[in-house]
This record gives structure tokens, C-alpha cells and sequence, in this order.
């Protein structure tokens, strides 16, 4: 293929990039034109800046690598276009565009130093790094770890917020709990892999099976029935199962509400009910996502639905970010979702630190306490947006959760 000067490149993207924009919000409105616009705007910059670059790094193989190249360059756009009449996706669609073009754009995102560094004039030493973790990032987008997890409930006072050692007690019969969060069904979620993420929790015969929110995505919103569909094998367990809203679920709060009802998933908001298990009695408390006022949130929940004695008392909180506002011994388990475990970090190694303990307090995956309060923050069943899973791996499976004695 012949040589395509960057200025030309330059040229096709900005084509691009206004034609979507102009589209979008024609169709969608300005708030979606202004995110698309944003979002491709940095993407046009990194990808054209590093162009000329990303040629000579392929070296003798551009002619081959040129139209891959551009391929994952327009895959971007069309995966954004396709945003402008939301729906899942079949097989191909989601393989060739939306994957191709998401890890495309992930990269990008990481290779931004690269870009302001070519930017400058300088060459991009080490370009190949961000494409190799966006690649990375896009094989464990689409595979989650399995494996039995347990926890033990010490009941002893930690001052301040930090990292729980799991424990080793054990009891004769612990709680065997499901967690199934964030799935956000779409691209890298599709209705197959829910669903057999929901048959192997029946196979695993818990005693509860807990939902803790973001269940759709954008594509998802534009199929009725999709949700429905992906949970139905969890009717098995009707009874057993519960579910909390996260922050993405408002934006179709009865599209959620009647699909989980569908699947036999009772869902709680703000609400508690307590339920018999071969453990003992359960006391399921549904907070809803709130953005702002959490400790009064906390506060009226704790009131309105007082703990059940001699019942051990679980909390669904999408957002874990909100567990420190929680009234001091008012959840034996707090259960959350939402940071996908910190989505880049170490953690593959057998190391904690992840992006988001480096940039903000949230705890981000793993066993937590503050007071008399335990959490547990699920790495997640998927993810939205960017294919950047980079060392945190999502999470299936069974916690065990142990009393100590």
C-alpha cells in the first residue's frame, strides 16, 4: 500500500471526527456530541501525532500494517458511530469494531506522553509499550478469574479505613454468597457471556446470590429484554437472589427493575428483607446509589431498617466510596462493585496497589474495615468503556464468609 503522508491521515481523521460530532448531535443531542467529541477529539490528536512514527515502527512491514493500522483507526470511529443508534451487537460487529476499535482507543489514551513527545519533536522511544498493555488490557477485559474466596467476620474495632487480612477462622457451616456486579452488558458483556456467568452461579448451589449494580450500558439500554435474557438461568434460585441498584442503573432505572423482576431477582432499593439460609437467617439491606448527603443516607437507612437480632446483616452498596459513611456496626458485610478493582494496577503480580488507591482513598478491590464494618469490593464481572483491564482481572466465584468464635 502506498505511503499515506500524515497530513493526509490528519486530514481523514478530522473528517471523521467533525461528521460524527455534527451527526451526534443532530440525533443524540449536544451532551452525547459533546463526550463524543471529546473523547475522539484526544483520540484524533494522540493517533495523528503519532502516525508517522507508528510507520516507521512496523519498518518493513507498513505496506502489510498501513491498512491494519487504519482499520483500527476507523473501527474507532465507527464503534462511536454506532453509539448514535444504540443496540448489542452480533459476534462480528462486537469483535472487529468494538473491540478493535476500543483497544485501539485505549491505547492511544495510555500512548498520550508518547504523543506530546512527538508532539515536541522528539522521538517516541518505547512506542511499542502502550499498544502491548493495550492489548493486554483487552485479553483480560474478556476473561474473568474463578475461585472460592474466604472471609472471616472478627467483629473487632479498626480505627481508621484500611486493607482487612481475610483471617483464618473458620466455621462449621460459613454463608456461601455469590457476588455478580458491574457486568455492564454491551460490547465485552454480551447476553452469552452473562449468561453463563448466571449458570455457573446456580451450579454452584450458593446459599445467596447478590447483585450489586451497573448492569447496562448504553448499547444494552437500546435492547429490551437483553438483561432478562442474560439472568434468566438465576429463576433457578428465585428467593435466594437480591439485587441493589448502582449509578448507572438510573440512567434506565424501569428497564432494570422489570428485567431482574423477569430473571426472579428481587430488587431492593433502600430497603431491607430477611431471608432463611442453611447458615442461619440473613438480613439483606439494599442501599440505593446516591451521589451526594451519603451519611444521611446511611443514617435514614439505619433507622428505617434497624438490624434483625440474631440475624447476620449484609449491605449491597454499589459505589464503596460511600462505606465510610456507614453508621459504626451496622453491617456485619457491606458488598460492593463499582471500581472494577482499581481496572489498572498490580494485582496479577500478587501486589494491591492499583490506580485507583494511587489517586484517591476508595478502597478498590479486596476485604476492607473501618470500625466494626467489613467490606468486600469485587474486582468486578466486567467493565465499561476502554478495554483497559491491565493486571486486575475480573472476579467469579464463591465467598465464604466465616464467623469468628
Amino acid at each position: 500500500m502506498p505511503e499515506l503522508p500524515q497530513v493526509w491521515f490528519a486530514a481523514l481523521t478530522a473528517l471523521a471526527w467533525l461528521t460524527l460530532v455534527i451527526v451526534a448531535g443532530a440525533t443524540r443531542g449536544r451532551q452525547f456530541a459533546g463526550f463524543a467529541g471529546i473523547m475522539l477529539g484526544v483520540h484524533a490528536l494522540v493517533s495523528v501525532a503519532l502516525w508517522p512514527h507508528l510507520r516507521a515502527w512496523t519498518g518493513e512491514l507498513a505496506s502489510v500494517a498501513t491498512p491494519a493500522l487504519l482499520w483500527l483507526q476507523l473501527a474507532t470511529f465507527v464503534h462511536f458511530g454506532s453509539l448514535l443508534f444504540p443496540r448489542m451487537r452480533g459476534r462480528a460487529f462486537r469483535a472487529f469494531v468494538s473491540w478493535a476499535g476500543l483497544a485501539w482507543a485505549g491505547a492511544m489514551f495510555l500512548a498520550m506522553p508518547w504523543a506530546v513527545a512527538a508532539a515536541l519533536g522528539f522521538t517516541p522511544w518505547g512506542l511499542a509499550l502502550p499498544f502491548a498493555l493495550g492489548l493486554l488490557g483487552l485479553i483480560q477485559s474478556l476473561r474473568n478469574g474463578r475461585g472460592t474466596t474466604n472471609l472471616v467476620l472478627d467483629g473487632e474495632v479498626v480505627e481508621v479505613l484500611q486493607r482487612q487480612p481475610h483471617g483464618e477462622a473458620r466455621s462449621a457451616r460459613p454463608l456461601r454468597v455469590v457476588q455478580i456486579t458491574d457486568p455492564h452488558l454491551g460490547p465485552f458483556m454480551s447476553v452469552a457471556r452473562l449468561r453463563a456467568v448466571a449458570e455457573r452461579a446456580v451450579a454452584a448451589d450458593p446459599d445467596l446470590v447478590l447483585l450489586t449494580g451497573d448492569y447496562l450500558t448504553m448499547e444494552s439500554k437500546g435492547t429490551p429484554g437483553c438483561l432478562a435474557e442474560a439472568l434468566a438461568p438465576l429463576k433457578a434460585l428465585e428467593g435466594r437472589v437480591y439485587a441493589c441498584r448502582g449509578n448507572h442503573d438510573h440512567e434506565a432505572p424501569d428497564m432494570v427493575a422489570r428485567e431482574l423482576a423477569e430473571a426472579g431477582v428481587r430488587l431492593l432499593i433502600d430497603e431491607a428483607v430477611v431471608v432463611d439460609t442453611p447458615a442461619g437467617p440473613v438480613q439483606i439491606v439494599g442501599m440505593d446509589f446516591e451521589w451526594r448527603d451519603r451519611s444521611a443516607h446511611a443514617q435514614r437507612i439505619a433507622e428505617r431498617w434497624p438490624r434483625v437480632p440474631g440475624a447476620q446483616r449484609i449491605v449491597l452498596l454499589h459505589d464503596p466510596g460511600a462505606f465510610k459513611h456507614l453508621v459504626d456496626g451496622d453491617a456485619d458485610l457491606v458488598l460492593s462493585g463499582h471500581t472494577h478493582g482499581g481496572q489498572v494496577g498490580l494485582v496479577s503480580l500478587g501486589l494491591p496497589w492499583t490506580a485507583v488507591s494511587l489517586l484517591s482513598k476508595v478502597p478498590d478491590h479486596g476485604f476492607w474495615a473501618k470500625g466494626r464494618n467489613r467490606l468486600y469490593v469485587s474486582r468486578a464481572t466486567g467493565h465499561y468503556g476502554f478495554p483497559l483491564r491491565i493486571g486486575v482481572p475480573g472476579e467469579e466465584g464463591v465467598l465464604q464468609v466465616h464467623t469468628a468464635t
